[in-house]
């Protein structure tokens, strides 16, 4: 059975690939953790007054973290997946941000964002970008690759 492309014999995976599983299991944790305190009322409510720690969260927002963590966990199984799970992340996480320069504080921010959001969001597309284009180095020759 042939290995998977990013994968090694020894089965170490190239640390976008354990970047990406990482930030999946932590915003599948998150998301979880999230209806603890939101329960699954006012499922896209502006307004709540729910935090986890520093950040705003409803129903709807926990939902996103959850299928952003899924998507992690799923796409960290290869490099080339790991990339992907990169530019999702970048290109997402790069909306919410904007979205959230816009909408925080109006009646009509179904995601209930604050600036601690925002500041997660810009971070988070940066480590994105990071998953998706920063180069590997490979055990075999040392040449970088970028999948």
């Amino acid at each position: 059975m042939a290995a998977s492309v990013g994968n090694t014999s020894s089965g170490a995976r190239p640390w976008p690939q354990l970047l990406a599983l990482v930030f999946g299991a932590v915003y599948l944790l998150v998301g979880i953790i999230g209806f603890f305190i939101t329960g699954f009322d006012n499922f896209a409510g502006h307004g709540q007054d729910e935090m986890l720690l520093f950040f705003m969260i409803n129903p709807l927002h926990n939902i996103v973290h959850i299928v952003i963590g899924i998507a992690g966990l799923l796409l960290a199984r290869t490099l080339a997946g790991a990339r992907t799970y990169g530019w999702l992340l970048a290109v997402g996480y790069g909306a919410a941000f904007v979205y959230g320069l816009i909408a925080v504080g109006k009646s009509w921010d179904f995601l209930n964002l604050d600036a601690a959001d925002n500041v997660l969001h810009i971070a988070t597309a940066l480590v994105g970008l990071v998953i998706a284009l920063a180069p590997v180095r490979s055990a075999v020759g040392g040449s970088a690759r970028t999948a």
